[in-house]
This record gives C-alpha cells, structure tokens and sequence, in this order.
C-alpha cells in the first residue's frame, strides 16, 4: 500500500528533526561519530552523511560495521558529541540506550523497530510513520533526506541514494521499477539532471562490457558454467549465432538488435531450467537507471552496478573506498575500488560454484532451504550469496537461510531471504529472524523479505530447526511467532 500524504509527512518532519541535531552539533565544532552498514546500502548511507558532513566543515569520522556489538563501543573513548547510526541501530534500541545513555545519539535506519526510544534519541524511521522500509525506502534514502533538510545543495547525493536503493534490492514496483518515497529520490536526481531512467535488459555492463564479458559477470542471475567463465560464455553466443564482434570492435548489449536480445533471454531462461534452476525471462526486462554524470564505460554509469561496487568494498574489508567514492573521489579511491570490484566478483562466483557442486551444500527442509557456507564462504559475502541464490530456488515456495561462521568470534553470521509472493502470504523473516536468535542468545532482525541474525556456534542447528518451524506457522496464520 502506498503511503499517504500525512505519513510522508511525518517522515519528513522526523528528518527535520536530525538535520537539526547534525547541524547544531557541526556549528557548534562538536564531533560526530558515524556508523554506517558494510552493504552497499549502508555504504551510500555514509557517503551521503559524510559529503553532507564535509560540506558543514563537521568533525566526523565514519566507521563501517557488519553489525552492532560490545566491541563497536570501546571506539568512543574520545566521547563525541553526537553519534549517528546509519542504515543500523533500529534494531538495537534497547542495547543502544543502555550503553549510550550519555551520548546523543541519530539513528538513521529502514529496518524493523526492536526495542524503546531513549530520550537521548532522535530515530529516523519510515516503519515510525507506517511506511514499508523494505520497498519504498533504503538506508540512504533516510540518510538523503536528512542531508537534503541540513541543506538543499545536498540534493547532488540524490544518484547515490537510487544507487543504495537498488543494491538493497528494493526496485520492486512494475518492471523493477522504484517505487515510494524512493520514487521521489529518483524525481529529485532526474530534476537535477543527474539521473536518466529507460527500460531495457537489465544485466550489468550492459553498456561497459563485451557481451561474452556481461555474461561471464552475471550473478544475478547466476548462470552454472557460464558465469565466471568468458570462454563458455563466447560458446553460448556463438551457437545462438549472436556474433561477438563487429569487425575488430567487440558488442556491447546496447549493440544487440531487438531479435537477438529476445534469443538470448530464451536461452538463458532454457538453459537454467535445463540446470534445476527456476527462472523468468521478465526478471530480466525492467527500469534502468542510468548516472549521467558518470563516465560511460565505467561501473558508475548503471546504478545496479555502481551498487555492486559498493557492495564489493563493503564486503572485502574495504568499505573507505566504497565511501569515498560516494563523497565524489573518481580518483586513486575508485581506480583502487574497481580492482576490489573483480575480486569480489571472483569470490562470488567460487561461492557460487562451490554451493551448487554438491547438492548437501543447499539443503530443504520443511518449509526453508539451508546453505551451509561454514568455513568455506566469507560471513560478509554470505549475504550476497543468499540475495543471489533465493532468486533461482527449485521450490521459491520456500525462504532460505545461509550462514557462515565468524572463528574468532565463536559466531554463526546468517541471512535470510526470500520473494514478496512469500512475504503476501503472511512470512516476516525480520520477525522470526529475532525470535528465533533469541532463543538461541543471538540477535536477529530485518525486514520481511530479507533478513540476517548471529547465534553461537554451537546453536545453528537449533536456530536452523526453529526457523524452520516459525515459516511453518507463519504461513498457517499463527502470531505466536511474532515477538510480543
């Protein structure tokens, strides 16, 4: 349901609200401790905060986290004068009020409300006002519009908003379309002259790349013996009779003619069901956003793949990069953050594989699927390989949950996801991800259609089993699986 005059109104009024605080504590030289999600989502979030933070000549300092723990707090011995949470912290209330009681505190977050508000908070939330933060808006959309109320000149990091609602995987209106209050982030990019939206196949490097190249980069979806493999894929084009070349000069998507981009949508729908996978040659067409202030041939140019490069710097410990991109350094950070982007690439498509070579890697059970990464996947990629994987599941009927475990901090990181058909039917995975890590001593939370939790190691197969229980009930109707 869209939201209504009066709730964005709310919503706005709430960003007043911490624009303010921001503003009141740069003017007075006070210092500001930012932290910030490791995803691309969270990543634009504290390049939006700290571009808005810059330019208020703000003492800041900006730390990327997977998530909130004990460890975060040992940071502050220098006692700032305000702290900021972006794209995190809304599910952590409690923790935060107990431990930051002598802090002021800005939560800037889209996820699920666990816990109370301290009055040392301001909280920026569109679950507070009604609206979907899964779908209508990203964590740094709320930053955006925080950073547009501190000041109008702000509204240049409108792209970069689009781009942390697309890598949130939150184009999910016709089409692929963006929708809600992030249909008004688009309105202010399109307005600025920074942003243009067409419709086409939606595929990274659609306008960067050799055909062979898109193909073998491809994740999303991934394509068994394709992705990650550009001799197979220039195979694959050449028995379509797609040639790769014109002359010397290799085709981009962009140089396909109608007629073959409608036989390679067929063939790639084919080939994956031929591999056990299920896949919707629409999933493939929708609304492309493209940065016209970005040079073309580069992975800034298409939102979707600007976000795969945040994505990327988050999740191989290298998130300034990601960052400082964001702040607008197309310099020695972005040249450095696109080496980042092809090893991320790399190790997404050794996950990938690895996953899929033995069928005990993906398990089902009752009414989930279970990938069992341990130490083989990395717990900051595990949630990339759920967000893939989820999409192409024989049954997609079922949610699923992959996990990863952190050695050195006796940890299960897990991440749940699964479809909005899913989520129609009554599944709140935000919802039983905390329950059933507090069941466990772990913490959980999210949305409803994407989620994460940690629980010791020693209690993943319990957690395992009561996920797999709370699905079951939610889909009967049964509330007692929503925490009180």
């Amino acid at each position: 349901m869209d939201a209504s005059e009066s709730q964005i109104a709310g919503f706005l009024e709430s960003t007043k609200q911490a624009a303010k605080a921001i503003a009141e504590t740069a003017e007075a030289d006070g210092s500001i401790q930012v932290f910030s999600h490791l995803d691309a989502d969270g990543v634009a979030a504290a390049g939006i905060i700290g571009k808005a933070l810059a330019r208020s000549d703000a003492k800041f300092r900006i730390r990327i986290t997977q998530w909130i723990q004990e460890k975060i707090f040992e940071v502050l011995s220098d006692k700032p004068q305000l702290i900021v949470f972006s794209d995190l912290g809304s599910g952590y209330t409690d923790l935060l009020g107990e431990k930051l009681k002598d802090f002021k505190m800005v939560i800037l977050d889209h996820h699920q409300i666990v816990g109370e508000n301290s009055d040392n908070l301001v909280h920026v939330n569109p679950h507070l006002h009604g609206i979907d933060g899964a779908r209508d808006i990203s964590g740094a959309g709320v930053a955006y519009f925080v950073a547009k109320a501190i000041d109008e000149v702000n509204v240049d990091s409108a792209p970069v908003a689009v781009v942390g609602a697309l890598g949130d995987l939150q184009d999910k209106y016709d089409q692929r379309m963006l929708g809600g209050l992030n249909e008004m982030i688009v309105q202010d990019a399109v307005n600025a002259g920074a942003l243009t939206v067409e419709k086409d196949l939606i595929f990274f490097g659609r306008e960067t790349r050799p055909i062979h190249r898109m193909l073998a980069n491809t994740t999303t979806p991934f394509i068994p013996g394709i992705s990650g493999e550009e001799s197979n894929s220039l195979a694959f084009l050449k028995n379509l009779n797609i040639e790769p070349k014109n002359g010397e000069k290799w085709r981009a998507l962009r140089d396909l003619s109608d007629d073959e981009k409608k036989r390679l949508c067929t063939a790639l729908a084919d080939y994956l069901l031929s591999k056990g996978l299920r896949f919707d040659v629409s999933d493939l067409i929708g609304h492309v956003y493209v940065l016209n202030h970005e040079e073309p041939w580069t992975p800034l140019r298409d939102a979707r793949e600007f976000s795969v490069l945040l994505n990327a710097t988050g999740r191989m410990d290298r998130s300034s990069l990601g960052v400082a991109v964001c702040m607008g350094d197309r310099g020695s950070s972005f040249e450095e953050a696109t080496k980042v982007l092809e090893d991320y690439r790399r190790n997404i498509n050794k996950y990938l594989g690895w996953v899929m070579e033995k069928p005990e890697r993906i398990r089902e059970m009752g009414n989930i699927y279970v990938v069992y990464g341990e130490n083989f996947i990395n717990d900051k990629i595990v949630g990339a390989i759920s967000s893939i994987l989820s999409g192409g599941l024989p049954n997609p009927e079922k949610p699923l949950i992959a996990y990863a475990n952190v050695e050195d901090q006796g940890l299960a990181k897990i991440s749940a996801r699964t479809v909005d058909a899913i989520v129609a039917r009554g599944i709140n995975l935000g919802d039983i991800m905390q329950v059933a890590a507090e069941k466990c001593e772990g913490k959980g939370g999210g949305h409803n259609i994407a989620a994460g939790a940690q629980v010791p190691l020693d209690k993943v197969d319990t957690f395992i089993g009561i996920v797999n229980d709370l699905v079951g009930q939610q889909l009967k109707g049964d509330q007692t699986s929503k925490p009180k």
